[in-house]
């Protein structure tokens, strides 16, 4: 473990991370190369977990008409679809992978069990957590807080499309000022849209800091491993 940072981490992954350009559907160039990364986190002697989105096959908003619960319901099982792909793009570089799920479907994966997850982890398996917190009302964002506090990760990764935490949209202000370092009362006060306030408001109540980077050099992510000073830190 030495030149290792962290011993325990949980990797937030949206939907749109897998998608890559496509924008809808899973790039395998792109997922693979997330998971190149991720192995060599593996490889490196860190134990992983990932909470993955489903922003690339279904959001909230594309289901407007509908009723919410119904919507939320459609988002969760497309986190399961993402969290497929990501355990066989994983297993097929030889990493050994769990996939858990918060609603039920044992024919594909097991049912989320926090002490399970605790021990795949401890016998170097990659743990995937998919659909959220199998709850409405909840994004995966704050299912990748809710397990991490869960499992004792000692930071978490959220990987963005943008490269940290900035003061308002780099997209649409050029003249937005990226943070190096940020707390999470801040976040919620300027009201910076870096995760939903709930999973914000779990993380600084459970102590849990945060990592914002750019998932689109998937190599940040054994950076940060090393302790190299990438993205935004929230604390």
């Amino acid at each position: 473990m030495e030149g290792v940072k962290y011993k325990r981490v949980l990797l937030k992954l949206s939907g749109e991370a897998l998608a890559g350009d496509n924008k809808t559907g899973v790039y395998a160039e792109v997922i693979g190369k997330i998971c190149d990364e991720i192995k060599k986190v593996v490889e490196m002697g860190v134990q992983v977990g990932i909470v993955v989105g489903g922003g690339n096959f279904w959001r909230g908003r594309y289901g407007h008409q509908m009723e919410r619960t119904t919507s939320d319901y459609m988002g969760m099982l497309a986190t399961s679809m993402n969290g497929l792909a990501l355990q066989d793009t994983l297993e097929a570089r030889g990493i050994k992978t769990r996939l858990q799920t918060a609603i039920e479907m044992r024919q594909i994966a097991e049912p989320y069990i926090k002490r399970k997850a605790i021990k795949h982890l401890e016998n170097g398996r990659v743990v995937i957590f998919a659909c959220g917190t199998g709850n409405p009302y909840f994004t995966t964002d704050t299912a990748a807080a809710l397990r991490a506090a869960e499992i004792d990760a000692e930071v978490i990764l959220l990987a963005k499309t943008i490269d940290g935490v900035y003061s308002a949209d780099p997209k649409l202000d050029p003249s937005a000022v990226k943070y190096d370092k940020i707390s999470y009362i801040d976040i919620l006060n300027r009201d910076l849209k870096v995760m939903d306030s709930t999973a914000t408001s779990l993380c600084r109540d459970n102590n849990i800091p945060l990592r914002v980077f750019g998932i689109a050099q998937p190599e940040n992510i054994v950076r940060i491993i090393r302790g190299e000073n990438i993205g935004t830190v929230v604390e």
